[in-house]
């Protein structure tokens, strides 16, 4: 006869558990290699990639632009000339 006593732990999750620790320090070795032995090839891309980075800031910092509207930042008054 099995007895219920309601003392029941929830399950930990994976990343509490030894199996993820594992997994990060074999991909930090992993990433480490990666890097050394393709650093020039790394490097080599980095002018592309600041090129691809400037239409992404023009998507996510420009996003307020083209609206029109003279309202200020709560929505409701003008903006104050300077």
């Amino acid at each position: 006869m099995k007895h219920d006593d309601g003392t029941h732990e929830p399950p930990s999750s994976f990343w509490h558990s030894r199996y993820a620790a594992g997994l990060i320090v074999i991909g930090a070795v992993a990433g480490y290699f990666l890097l050394t032995e393709h650093t020039a090839h790394v490097l080599g891309a980095l002018p592309y990639l600041l090129f691809l980075a400037c239409p992404l800031m023009h998507l996510f910092m420009h996003h307020g632009h083209g609206k029109n509207d003279r309202r200020g930042i709560d929505g409701k008054t003008p903006h104050e000339p300077r």
